[in-house]
């Protein structure tokens, strides 16, 4: 078997994800922001149970430019984003890399709803550097990106899909099923779908929502039933942020996973970050959306197997 064989069928995707990271570059750049490039070996991760560490030496390869990019706006930025290379373990299936791209972006003096205008503005405009005109077509299915875009909080998507309430699914710990199993199939289908104001129990790393505390304001956009982006209104108070971080360790210990120190340096930064938004965007998935691939395979020039 020649050695490049299996590039012969994925030559046109190849080519085709060119143009799109381009135009991605083109969108921030027309938009004010500048492309950083930050450190992918770093000493600790952010903790989160659910997320597993691709170990280099006595480091950890990042799964997210989160930390060292939140840093620089410390430092003064007000409009950045990045490209880049992230990893986690064990994570391999037709949606999914152990080392994969990812599309991060921030704003400073701005709330979630602003990056939910910026996702519709970025897509719209990658779909038409490929020529699909507003129209995207997936698995015999078509999403209209031309169309008002619906924003669906997580409490009316369990309520329309899920059979149960946010509160009984977090209680009974099937919240993670549900949306997986009964809830992310239905999103995303005739335009686009951000899924929002996710329960505080589920905030990661974003604020609580101002007057309603027991959500977060939290979003994650599916387009054609697939997970694209998750995005955030940015926890900047250390101290709150240093709880939800020792809560993670805690479960991860009773998970029998590793668990790493906390990231000190970024904590300490935390405290002159600027109210901010932030959000990570899957750009492998972007890319199979786009091409109407069935597998994540198909948009990549190699993958684990093939090295």
């Amino acid at each position: 078997m020649n050695s490049g064989s299996h590039l012969t069928g994925r030559q046109e995707n190849l080519r085709n994800r060119a143009k799109i990271l381009g135009a991605i570059r083109n969108f921030f750049s027309e938009n004010g922001f500048i492309e950083v490039e930050t450190p992918h070996r770093i000493p600790v991760p952010i903790p989160e149970a659910h997320i597993d560490i691709t170990v280099s030496e006595t480091w950890v390869l990042h799964p997210s430019p989160e930390i060292c990019m939140k840093r620089l706006l410390a430092a003064g930025f007000d409009r950045i984003f990045q490209i880049c290379r992230c990893w986690r373990d064990g994570e391999r299936g037709s949606l999914h890399l152990p080392e994969f791209t990812m599309l991060e972006w921030y704003r400073t003096n701005a709330d979630y709803t602003q990056l939910m205008d910026d996702c519709e503005a970025l897509v719209r405009a990658v779909a038409d550097a490929v020529g699909l005109q507003g129209v995207i077509q997936r698995q015999g299915k078509t999403t209209r990106l031309t169309d008002a875009w619906e924003r669906l909080t997580v409490r009316e998507a369990f309520s329309r899909y899920g059979g149960i309430s946010v509160d009984e699914a977090l209680e009974k710990d099937l919240f993670d099923e549900i949306m997986v199993c009964a809830i992310e199939p239905h999103l995303g289908m005739e335009t686009p779908t951000i899924l929002m104001e996710y329960p505080t129990e589920r905030g990661s790393l974003a604020r609580k929502k101002r007057g309603q505390e027991d959500v977060a304001e939290r979003f994650e956009l599916y387009i054609g039933g697939l997970e694209l982006a998750n995005a955030f209104t940015e926890l900047v108070d250390p101290e709150e942020q240093r709880t939800r971080f020792v809560q993670e360790q805690k479960l991860r210990a009773a998970l029998g996973k590793t668990v790493y120190p906390l990231p000190e340096k970024f904590l300490h930064d935390l405290a002159t970050v600027p109210p901010s938004a932030g959000i990570a965007f899957g750009i492998d998935r972007l890319i199979m959306l786009l091409l109407d691939a069935d597998r994540i395979d198909e948009v990549v020039a190699f993958t684990p197997e093939e090295l």
